[in-house]
């Protein structure tokens, strides 16, 4: 891998009706043919993606979006995928032409506004029309940045008009993202990284959320000792003093979990992107929801990755099977992969969701929100795990939650209680 993993990088997405020059905008910002630019309405179709260095922010990923003014049965299908980007937003933009703004408009800045992400508003052709007064008095009120440009005009000096704007609206979490280990570790202290080799494992490689850990902990001015689960015990033996975390594949935490003696800490990689990727305490809350399962209840697991799964897939097979083992009934399961996730929860009683390696941090707290406020907990792989196999408790010890935490039932859940500004409680957290 050369470049920056999409899940890190700062998603940037472009809205706005059909055919007024998203793609010419988003080419003139790139300085390259990102996206196919034509005089036909509609022929952005699926969100387009550029993945690029975007000085002096970093690594970015711009999304070009298909009009949601579209029309028609394949209109229908470009609109919802267009919504779908909203959820993984971490900056917004929203072009229009110079003299229009109407009840689109609107409806975009409704929806940016309601996930409370920042937003560039672009008045793009103003070398035909000029700008609608009422629409820059409006933006000037809510204090919202905007630019006049033409994307046509050729040279650095739009782009880096363009540029300044998104520095200005640039929220400090997506400059000092939440660390993966870091701050679990001193300079010069090791960690131990326990990585199955299993079906999962690509040949020749290690999966992602390994490798995101590793560097992590390179950046740190730290050590990283990998051994696969049956060599643990040789590895800890082998040091001269003791690691400062052990982290391991939640799929062996049997077997890691009676190896690492009580005085060392222990968790998993799954956990570890639960705190970095979403907000842990609710993750927490919905693992304890597996011991409120009952019969003919159903569950969502919703995976990141678009995968072909293979036999003893740890989403599909493993999970499903340690539940009904654990509970001692008959749980249906229903999975969803990629950006897809369902509107409507409500026919879950718990919704499983994979660590997110790829997903950036934002969608992953945009689905936390959809959960609570429909009533329905929610949390990933490796909670789920550890509470299973009743190792929950040791796995968050050097996370400092609080001692008794509280287990919502149910019905607190099914009532949305507390659900009202929880969204901005979740992205601070």
């Amino acid at each position: 891998m050369q470049k920056t993993p999409k899940g890190l990088r700062l998603h940037i997405a472009v809205f706005g009706r059909r055919n007024v020059g998203k793609s010419s905008v988003l080419n003139t910002l790139t300085q390259q043919d990102v996206s196919i630019v034509s005089e036909v309405a509609g022929t952005t179709t699926d969100p387009v993606e550029k993945a690029m260095e975007l000085l002096p922010i970093g690594p970015v990923l711009f999304i070009d979006t298909a009009g949601i003014d579209d029309l028609g049965a394949l209109g229908a299908l470009r609109v919802r995928r267009t919504y779908q980007v909203f959820d993984r937003t971490d900056i917004a933009i929203l072009i229009t032409e110079a003299n229009v703004w109407g009840e689109y408009e609107d409806k975009i800045m409704q929806e940016i506004r309601k996930r409370k992400i920042p937003l560039l508003v672009i008045f793009n052709k103003i070398d035909l029309f000029i700008t609608e007064r009422l629409a820059k008095e409006k933006l000037d009120e809510e204090k919202i940045p905007y630019c006049e440009i033409c994307a046509l005009s050729k040279g650095w000096e739009v782009t880096d008009r363009i540029k300044s704007k998104i520095i200005e609206i640039l929220p400090d979490d997506c400059l000092n993202p939440p660390p993966i280990i870091a701050d679990l570790i001193g300079v010069g202290e090791t960690a131990i990284l326990v990585i199955p080799i299993d079906k999962e494992a690509p040949k020749g490689r290690i999966i992602l959320p390994q490798v995101q850990t590793l560097r992590d902990i390179l950046d740190k001015r730290a050590s990283a000792l990998i051994v696969n689960e049956k060599e643990l015990p040789r590895a800890i033996n082998n040091l001269r003093k003791n690691p400062a975390i052990v982290v391991t594949d939640s799929q062996a935490f049997e077997e890691v979990f009676a190896s690492v003696p009580y005085d060392i800490p222990v968790t998993s990689f799954s956990i570890l992107f639960a705190r970095c990727k979403g907000n842990l305490l609710e993750l927490v809350r919905g693992a304890k929801m597996i011991g409120e399962l009952n019969l003919g209840d159903k569950i969502l697991i919703s995976e990141a990755c678009t995968h072909h799964p293979i036999g003893d897939d740890i989403g599909r097979v493993k999970i499903p099977r340690w539940i009904n083992q654990k509970i001692g009934s008959e749980i249906s399961f229903e999975v969803v992969s990629g950006h897809d996730f369902p509107e409507s929860l409500k026919q879950y009683k718990l919704i499983i969701q994979c660590g997110c390696c790829v997903f950036n941090r934002r969608e992953v707290l945009s689905r936390i929100y959809k959960a609570k406020s429909q009533g329905v907990p929610i949390t990933n792989y490796g909670l789920a795990i550890a509470y299973l196999f009743g190792v929950m408790e040791r796995a968050l010890e050097l996370f400092r939650l609080p001692k008794q935490l509280p287990l919502a039932q149910g019905r607190d859940y099914q009532q949305g209680k507390s659900a009202g500004n929880v969204y901005e409680k979740l992205r601070l957290s």
